[in-house]
Formats: structure tokens, sequence, C-alpha cells
């Protein structure tokens, strides 16, 4: 349970009651007032903005609004005690039996704890990864794969019907090429290739293996032929064939998604025609010359009538080409239709996740969006930064398969996916982040991977002790619930109970802001106050876990243990970490 929303729910009741004796005017909107803890926990377990969001359609001082709610709110039995601070804040502090009530509650749920009614079943599309079939999926990928994967699941705990898609960028120039330089390898299998690969071919030595593969299906078939009569089925074996390699090194990093979309297919079921006609049709489209861009000067632009999209009547700084001076389609004028698919699909609520190189074009998908759509679609776009490869301190640019880069399978067989999600999730996706192959592994509290893992498994040590200790005392989730949890008493003992009931708080606005990186976070916080405890408790004999001869305070700190764990475990399964048992 949400203990913040349901102190909000009781503010709303006085607030309305205040209405009704006239305390307040009457039809004041309450959609802006929050009730969240106070950045300085010295000020309360508790504060709401309710005085200063209502003072002026209310005609009163902050302060003065905040006094006669407070009155009310003192009446409430779980309050024990409020105070205005500021210009009108109103903090509150609540009663101990709150927080215990917490801990009972998580032995209940189990890892279920946390989850929300918040997206009440609406429906939300996760587009991520997405990478050109051109290539192995590399160690950049990795990040947008983690982000995108626990962002669904994020919003899977918060209530949302997520479907989780791939989105093939199979159609264009990029794949032509993919399938000429597959025809090398191949003739390279059939013992006839080139000493060097061409530039501006991939040369990758993951190709080899597609080559021969296709030797060994096809043999000499291809060779001596036109290209126009190989270039499209050897295009298509290439792409199977990388995408089958790329659905394995997903599921090796515990992403599964549940649909992959084909551009090709939807350019040839004229899906890319269909809604063009749509956008003229309601006046969004028109020919016309656009202002050469920044940085180029006369001679280096040739100003030409242009198929253009009006995407400045949507948010855009610019309009934008929808054809190539070759007369077809541009990859945004695919990307428009993809973005249409997705909403006749159900999924007003549109989430991508894009390579830091692809900023520019946020605004024109989401003016497309916006127009496609008739406002009714939402797209948000997050990005990620890159990923910087070290391994103890030296940076690691190159894979022996690859050729130039680090491929996501180097990464995981290096390190574990467990190691692999967790980091990835330590930034904000909008930040750089350094991933050092030393580091991820080693065993001490700046490892955040071992830190949190650390505390989730000292848990089940400390109740394997215990169940050795109180031999014959049942310890199952169901009898720790109703332990005398009245005999947590010392603060720092409160202070645990505190950070585990802002476990479902924290899953609602993390949901809402889309950023799976906050459960990371909170789990290295609540990891440091767990140590923290363990470790006053060998300084103070009275604070340690496990009392041999006090069988209800030792009952009544396994529950809060055992909450610890299944906390913890709950925001791992977010992040599609496994949580460790013993370390």
């Amino acid at each position: 349970m949400n203990i913040f929303n349901n102190l909000k729910s009781r503010i709303y009741v006085a607030l309305e009651a205040m209405m009704a004796a006239g305390e307040l005017p009457s039809g004041l909107a309450l959609d802006r007032v929050t009730v969240e803890p106070p950045r300085d926990s010295a000020h309360g377990d508790a504060a709401t903005n309710a005085a200063m969001v209502l003072s002026k359609p209310a005609g009163m001082k902050p302060r003065d609004l905040a006094e006669k709610l407070r009155v009310r709110l003192d009446a409430l039995d779980f309050v024990t005690e409020t105070s205005v601070d500021g210009p009108g804040f109103l903090n509150m502090r609540l009663d101990d039996t709150i927080w215990r009530a917490q801990v009972a509650g998580i032995l209940r749920h189990g890892t279920n704890f946390g989850d929300s009614t918040l997206g009440q079943g609406k429906q939300v599309n996760v587009e991520y990864v997405s990478a050109n079939p051109t290539g192995p999926l590399t160690a950049g990928h990795a990040r947008g794969a983690v982000v995108g994967d626990a962002l669904a699941n994020l919003l899977q705990k918060a209530g949302y019907a997520v479907c989780k898609e791939y989105y093939i960028n199979d159609a264009g120039n990029q794949v032509a090429t993919l399938a000429r330089s597959t025809y090398l390898r191949y003739l390279e299998a059939l013992g006839e290739g080139p000493a060097d690969i061409p530039e501006g071919f991939y040369p990758g030595e993951y190709l080899k293996d597609v080559g021969k593969a296709l030797a060994d299906r096809d043999g000499g078939k291809w060779k001596g032929r036109d290209e126009a009569e190989w270039l499209e089925p050897i295009r298509n074996f290439a792409i199977d064939s990388l995408m089958e390699e790329i659905r394995t090194d997903l599921k090796a990093l515990g992403v599964e998604q549940t649909v992959f979309s084909s551009e090709r297919k939807l350019v040839e079921a004229g899906k890319v025609e269909a809604v063009l006609a749509t956008l003229t049709e309601a006046g969004h489209v028109y020919t016309g010359v656009l202002e050469p861009p920044k940085g180029k000067t006369p001679e280096d632009w040739e100003p030409r009538p242009q198929t253009l999209f009006r995407a400045t009547a949507f948010g855009d700084d610019v309009d934008r080409p929808l054809k190539k001076s070759d007369g077809s389609w541009t990859y945004f004028a695919n990307d428009i239709a993809y973005h249409l698919d997705k909403f006749e699909r159900g999924f007003a609520t549109m989430i991508d996740i894009w390579g830091a190189d692809h900023g520019g074009y946020i605004k024109r998908m989401q003016a497309a969006v916006k127009a496609v759509t008739g406002g009714k679609g939402a797209l948000d776009v997050k990005t990620c930064q890159l990923v910087h490869m070290f391994d103890n301190g030296k940076p690691v640019r190159m894979s022996k398969r690859a050729g130039t880069f680090v491929t996501l399978r180097d990464v995981i067989e290096a390190v574990g996916k467990d190691v692999v999600r967790f980091i990835m999730l330590t930034r904000r996706n909008d930040q750089t982040l350094e991933f050092d192959f030393a580091k991820v592994t080693e065993q001490s509290r700046d490892n955040p991977v071992f830190y949190v893992q650390y505390a989730h498994a000292r848990a089940h040590s400390v109740l394997r002790h215990a169940a050795e200790a109180l031999s014959g005392q049942a310890l199952d989730d169901a009898s720790l619930a109703i332990a005398d949890l009245t005999r947590l008493d010392d603060p720092a003992e409160l202070a645990l109970m505190k950070r585990l009931a802002g476990w479902p708080r924290l899953v609602e606005s993390a949901a809402e802001a889309h950023e799976p990186h906050r459960v990371a976070f909170y789990l290295q916080e609540l990891a440091a106050e767990f140590h923290a405890l363990w470790n006053k408790g060998r300084d103070e004999a009275s604070l340690r876990f496990i009392i041999a001869e006090d069988e209800a305070v030792t009952l009544a700190r396994m529950a809060l243990v055992r909450a610890v764990a299944v906390t913890i475990a709950s925001g791992l399964q977010v992040m599609g970490v496994v949580p460790a048992e013993e370390m």
C-alpha cells in the first residue's frame, strides 16, 4: 500500500469537509495537491503542498489555509504531530504503527509488494533496441535493451498493460549493403572471395558465419549471377540469420520482446502511401523549399522543391522532407507509418528508447505522432547516452569477432547478465555511463551490484542463523507477519521501516516519470540502511538481529530482515536481476 496516496485521500476528505463547512470556497480543484516525504526527514514523515496550490483560488494566504487544514489533520488517529513551515508547507509526523504495519504487509504480499493499480490496465507500447539487423548487438545496445526492458517491467508492476516491441529496420540502403557484404563472404566460403573487403561494405568477421551458412544451404547457386537475381534472397537470408543472433543475445540478457515489427513489410503493405495520403488530405503535406541547414554555405546548398511535412504546426523547429531526391520515401516517412501502426493497434501511449545520436529526431517524430493520431497519441522518447568500456581503467574498444566494437555477447560472457543489467541502471539514461569490467565484479561497497546483492544474501544468512538459534520456531512469512512488531522501536529500525514503506511510492513515481534507474537508486539506499543496522548491532549487543534469550525481539527483527529481503527481491525483479541468497 502506498501510504502517501492513502494520506492524500484523507487530506482530500479534509479539504472537501472544509469546503462543505464554508471554510474554503466550494469547487476547488484538488488535482495539484501532493503528499510526499519532506526533503529533510527532521521535518516529519510526510508533507503536503495543499495550502500552497489552493491559496490563490481560495483567496487566502498559504499559511492561513495551512493552519485551518492542520486542525483537521490533527484529528486523524495516525497523525501524531503537524507543523506549518516556510511559506505554507504542512508537515506531518505519523504514528509508528503505520511503519510496523508496512512490515507485516510486505510479508503478506511477498514480491508483489509495491504492485499498483495506477495504470488501470492502460495499454503502453515500449519499443527498444531496434538495432539495424546488419551486425551483432554492441555494448551500447545493451544499455537501451536494459532501460527498455526494466521500464516495461516497471510499468507492468504499476498496473499498465505493456507490449515489449522491437522494430526491425530491414528496408533501405543499409540492408542492401548487408546483402552485398554477405555475398562477398558467400563467395569467400566457396573459395572465391576477394582478398580485401571494399570500402563501404560491412567488414566484420561475423558475416563469415552468415556467408558460410548460405554456402552450406545453397552451394554455388548464386555464383556468377546478376545482382538483381541474388540481392533480395541473400538480403532476406542475412537479415533472418542476424535477427536470430540478436534474439539469442537478447535472451542471454534476459530480454524477450513479444512483438517484432518489420519496416519492409510495412512499406510493402502500402502503409507509407496510406498515411501520407491522409496527412496530405488534412493539409499537413505540401511542396516547398527548405532553408539551407545551419553551417552550410550557398555553394554547398541546392534549393529544390520537396515534399514536406508541416512539422512546425505540431511543435517542431522546421518542416521535414518526406521524399528523397530519387523519389523514394525518407526514413522519417516510414517511421510515421510505423507509429501510426502502433496507434492503430491500440497504443495511444508509446515509449521509444533510442541511442544518443538520435536526439535531433525526437521533435519531428513527436510532431508526426500528434498529426497522424489527431492529438490522441503521445510519444515519449528516452535517449541512452554512450557506454564507455574499461578494464582496470584502460579503455576496451575492440571485439575479435566484430572487429571494431565490443559486442553485447562479449560483455555478458565476461561478467554475467545480472551485472550488466544492474550497472546499466546505475545512471540516468541521459548520462554517460562508464562500465569497468574489473570494478563491476569486485566485492566492495563501491560496487552497487555487490552491495545490493550482498544485502539480500546477508538477510538470508541471518534468517538461516535464526532458524538454528530458534530451533522449532516457525520463521515463514505468515508466522513472522504476526510477530510482536512493537519490539522494533530503535530509531535505526524505524528509519529502515520507513525506507521499506517508500517502495510502493517509488514504483508509482518512477513509472509515471518513465525512469527505471530510480529503482536501482532506491535499492542502493535500502541496502545501505540495512547494512548500517547490521553494523550497529555489532557495536551494540542489544541491537543484534538474533538475541537467543529474547525470542520475541528476535522474531520481530526477523520479520524486518525478511521484509528487507522481499523488497530487494521485488526491486531486482523489476530490474530483471536474480537476487542472490549466498555470496
